[in-house]
Formats: C-alpha cells, sequence, structure tokens
C-alpha cells in the first residue's frame, strides 16, 4: 500500500508519492528457530543442528566481542597503551568473523541471533561485572571466554563434517578456529608473572 501526501500547489493538489511510512510494524515473516527451504542438497535435520550451532557461536562471539571492548575503555595500569589497543584490534577481528558466521546462518535459511537481550540469554560465557576489575582479571576472563568459544568451535566442525556442510566445516575451520587459538596465545603472554625488566648482576 503506497503512502500518497497531498499538497497545494499552482496547478492544485499534487500527490508526493515518495513519502516515507515512518512507523511500520509487522508480525515475524519467519520465526527464529524456523528454516525456509533452500536448495543446498543437504538434509533438513542436518541444517538445523547446523543452525543451532552456529547462533551459539553467533552468541558467544558477540559477547566476547563486547567483553573485549569493555575491557579496552577500562584498561588500566602500566601497559594501559598496549593492551587498550591490542583489545581493540581483537575485537575488531573477531567481528568479521561474527558476520561471517551469522550470513551462514542465513544462507542456510535459519534466523541469526542478534539483539542484545537474545545474546545475554543464549551465551555461555561468564558475565562480567559492571564495574572495572585489575588488569591480569580482565585479561584472564579473556582467555576463559575465548576457551568456551573454541570448544564450540571444535564441536562445530565436528558436527558439520558429520552432517557435510562442507562451506561451514570451511569457515569454522579455516577462519574461526585460528583466531580464536592466535587471540588466545597473545592474551595468554600477558599473564605470564615476569618483571618489566631484568638485570644481569656483574661480579
Amino acid at each position: 500500500m503506497t503512502t500518497k501526501t497531498h499538497t497545494m500547489s499552482k496547478q492544485g493538489t499534487q500527490t508526493i508519492e515518495a513519502q516515507p511510512r515512518f512507523k511500520q510494524r509487522s508480525y515475524e515473516i519467519q520465526q527464529y528457530g524456523q528454516l525456509h527451504a533452500m536448495p543446498l542438497s543437504l538434509p533438513e535435520s542436518a541444517i538445523k543442528q547446523n543452525v543451532e550451532c552456529l547462533n551459539q557461536l553467533v552468541a558467544d562471539s558477540i559477547t566476547l566481542y563486547n567483553l573485549y571492548k569493555k575491557h579496552h575503555w577500562q584498561m588500566t595500569g602500566p601497559t594501559f597503551y598496549q593492551l587498550h589497543l591490542l583489545l581493540d584490534e581483537h575485537a575488531e577481528q573477531i567481528e568479521k568473523t561474527i558476520d561471517l558466521l551469522a550470513e551462514r546462518v542465513q544462507q542456510l535459511g535459519g534466523v541469526t541471533i542478534a539483539m542484545p537481550h537474545d545474546v545475554a540469554e543464549l551465551t555461555k560465557i561468564e558475565r562480567p561485572p559492571k564495574g572495572v576489575e585489575d588488569v591480569p582479571a580482565m585479561l584472564s576472563r579473556l582467555v576463559s571466554a575465548h576457551a568456551t568459544v573454541i570448544q564450540g568451535v571444535r564441536e562445530g566442525i565436528e558436527l558439520s563434517d558429520k552432517n557435510k556442510d562442507y562451506t561451514t566445516n570451511d569457515i569454522l575451520t579455516s577462519e574461526v578456529l585460528p583466531l580464536q587459538e592466535m587471540q588466545t596465545w597473545f592474551i595468554s603472554q600477558h599473564l605470564v608473572d615476569t618483571p618489566f625488566a631484568s638485570f644481569k648482576e656483574e661480579g
């Protein structure tokens, strides 16, 4: 249905067809958890399993992304500058994999989890406090969150291989898992208890 706005001009009443229609609402044309058929030569049961797995990874990855941003903003101490930049870089990299995972859900005919309150209900990652923790606690939280995502990714790799969903398997194997493992390594090394500088005694 087209909304028409009528205005008066020297030529009389003029109809404006380009008037935007604001405050539109609709019933859900596809509910979360439903699948629409896609010609992918995969059984519906396999697609359903893979969509559920991917949505869990989307929820956990979004939570990990937000955890990185929280700690990026709240970073303190003598390593502030280095960690402030590193955490933001990791967040940007994770954001790209979130898009890959979410779009794969849609390609399979599913509905991607998206809104913060829905993500908060689904994620398996522990909720942090609103306030600022010390730096080791922040970094430890990130490592634990990575471990949760990595476990889910490995389960997804096995599941997608069993279900012969090779595209999903490739995304998880070549894009998501290597990044998660690399970032875990980077953050873990900041938790090694070593002095900033060491001095060799002469004598």
